[in-house]
């Protein structure tokens, strides 16, 4: 077990504390934490909900979703009331003033029984068009004055536009301060994410070709085989540049664009996040084909499955403009990265369920190798494995065994499973226990997050107002429309199919 002494005691106020996410991901990652002893001793997961319950029957509800969710499975009997006993319940109607006196009354009271200042973080499990009513509830009471001792946690979407961004931004800061408010990317929490930094950082070897000298182009793919599943009404709002650009795959560029830091600070990590939306060449609607494609899945079959159009999935519109797959061309326009090409593409409904970043780099200069030999089957390039593989591949080229000369692309695996031979801590573990310390380093800050939207404002709005007349354009279990294609044959570069694992 990790050593708990450094963590301050904690109460931590849940609101939406009967919803799936709580059930799902936020207490499972909070027992996981509690069994590997990085929770604090002294305790309190503080549900406020309008639900009718009690806090025994809260921690018989919470004990079902950490059976099926916690990385730790089903817990003894004895284990688990160590936990429960630190679960306590308030009913509470949001809307009502005197709902954030009573939990000022509640929390201030223990406070006085503990005999210090508690930590107080106020996770907002809640739709995001709450947040309003919350935060104003939670301010208006004198919640957040303490600015050394509380934190507010917010989920995305962090709005659904620019605009919308700052109308939270501004709920939130009505109230907090930056330093207090951590904006949740359950992406940044993986491992393999924050390896890259010292993948990059902490390895002399890479820096030195991590440039446009030897970089020619990068590719990021997160892809999914799923579908909208039950999420019809929401991601018919959102789409998939909403949904997975903005945040998920514009953080993995930062993390591979981004300058060395001069310390391991949140401060100094995110500016230099920031400086590589600083840099991206706008997009603009004149020029949008040539930097941006979508796509929409039509019926198709994935692993002998039949899957049904995303028109006809459940809460979607017949003649839905949804994009379920959205692939863009960028460039940073910095001395490091002037004139490389970073291709990004998520979609639903994939060949493969995979996240991956490509580096792909520049070819010999000079082939002095026969055209017999292969030299050109493969390019040599840096794959960072995040999902399901979890690690780092290093594809080059090797000669055969055997009199003939003749090359054949080979790869230099390090998997984290084998490597550690231990199991890594979900996402929502690694960015709870970072948020009972305080610390922000994989959190986005607010100008980063108006960076990315207002980048991407030009893309919605000309998708928005002008239709795509193919849809649906690409079939479930492919890897996408033509459209995306025709992104990288313009530079005379293709998607390469990402690193799977072979079957043993």
């Amino acid at each position: 077990m990790t050593n708990n002494a450094s963590l301050r005691d904690t109460q931590f106020v849940l609101f939406g504390a009967n919803g799936d996410l709580s059930w799902r991901l936020i207490v499972p990652a909070l027992f996981d934490l509690f069994w590997t002893g990085q929770l604090p001793e002294r305790f309190i997961l503080q549900g406020v909900d309008r639900t009718t319950t009690d806090a025994t029957a809260l921690a018989a509800h919470y004990l079902l979703g950490v059976a099926q969710h916690s990385r730790h499975g089903t817990p003894d009997e004895a284990t688990w009331q160590k936990f429960a006993n630190k679960i306590r319940y308030i009913q509470a109607d949001i809307s009502d003033a005197t709902s954030y006196a009573h939990l000022h009354e509640v929390l201030t009271s223990c406070d006085t029984d503990w005999g210090c200042p508690t930590e107080k973080i106020f996770y907002l499990a809640i739709p995001p068009f709450l947040f309003d009513t919350v935060v104003s509830g939670l301010g208006n009471a004198g919640h957040a004055q303490d600015r050394e001792h509380v934190r507010i946690v917010v989920e995305k979407p962090l709005g659904h536009d620019l605009e919308t961004f700052r109308q939270i931004n501004n709920v939130l800061t009505r109230y907090f301060n930056e330093q207090q408010i951590f904006r949740i990317d359950h992406f940044l929490g993986k491992e393999t994410v924050q390896n890259i930094l010292a993948m990059r950082f902490a390895n002399p070897i890479f820096e030195p070709i991590w440039n446009r000298g030897y970089v020619d182009h990068v590719t990021i793919t997160v892809a999914e085989t799923l579908g909208v599943e039950k999420r019809g009404i929401y991601y018919e709002q959102a789409g998939a540049l909403r949904d997975m650009v903005q945040n998920h795959l514009f953080q993995l560029l930062c993390l591979v664009a981004m300058e060395p830091p001069v310390s391991y600070d949140a401060d100094d990590i995110r500016n230099k996040k920031v400086d590589v939306l600083h840099a991206l060449r706008p997009i603009t609607s004149e020029n949008l084909s040539d930097y941006a494609a979508r796509g929409q899945y039509d019926e198709g079959w994935i692993a002998g499955t039949h899957m049904t159009g995303y028109r006809n999935e459940p809460d979607v519109d017949s003649r839905s403009n949804t994009e379920t797959y959205a692939a863009l061309k960028l460039y940073v326009d910095n001395w490091r990265w002037q004139g490389v090409p970073f291709y990004l593409r998520t979609g639903k409904r994939m060949a493969a369920a995979v996240s991956e970043i490509s580096i792909r780099f520049r070819d010999v200069p000079h082939h002095a190798f026969p055209a017999s030999a292969g030299l050109n089957t493969q390019p040599v390039r840096l794959v960072i494995q995040i999902n399901p593989e979890q690690g780092i591949v290093l594809k080059f080229m090797a000669k055969v065994p055997g009199s003939e000369l003749r090359l054949q692309p080979v790869d230099m695996r390090f998997s984290y499973q084998e490597a550690f031979q231990t199991e890594s801590p979900t996402a929502y573990e690694t960015l709870l226990r970072d948020v009972l310390a305080s610390n922000a380093t994989l959190f986005m800050r607010a100008d980063q997050v108006e960076m990315a939207w207002k980048f991407l404002t030009p893309i919605l709005e000309t998708w928005k107002n002008e239709p795509a007349l193919d849809f649906p354009n690409y079939a479930a279990g492919s890897w996408g429309p033509e459209s995306a294609e025709s992104l990288l044959a313009a530079d005379g570069n293709r998607w390469l199919i990402p690193t799977l694992k072979k079957p043993s």
